[in-house]
């Protein structure tokens, strides 16, 4: 039986901001840590975390929602394709960034939802705290 979980943070940007860098391999990679290339469209295909990760880009709804499919290197070869849902909505302060991550092979869930919190909630917080512009006083 595959397994869902849904993981999310605030983070201190944008929808806008959050989503042009989740399509842009430059921006993934920068934002991660972790070496990415994506063909921004739909039927796109996707590479995160220096091939670890792959798949193709399902929908995009901008600024709103990515759908995508992944596959990581501890799928077995019997695993078909996990389905990964980035839903952003603004609030104060920022963007709550929900993933909604479905049919992952049996017996991964957790490490998944420990992986997106430490691969990529923790530096994207970095990444956009960085860039998110002074306030004057």
């Amino acid at each position: 039986m595959a397994e869902y979980i849904r993981v999310s943070t605030v983070l201190p940007a944008s929808p806008e901001q959050i989503y042009k860098a989740w399509i842009n391999g430059r921006q993934h990679t920068a934002m991660t840590g972790g070496a990415a290339k994506v063909v921004p469209r739909v039927g796109g295909k996707h590479t995160a975390w220096d091939g670890y990760i792959w798949g193709q880009t399902l929908e995009l709804e901008p600024y709103r929602r990515i759908v995508q499919s992944w596959t990581t290197t501890d799928f077995s070869t019997v695993s078909g394709p996990s389905r990964l849902v980035v839903q952003l909505r603004e609030i104060k302060g920022g963007t709550r960034l929900t993933l909604f991550h479905s049919n992952i092979p049996d017996g991964q869930g957790e490490k998944y939802r420990g992986g997106w919190r430490e691969s990529y909630f923790e530096p994207m917080h970095e990444y956009f705290s960085r860039r998110a512009p002074r306030r004057r006083s």
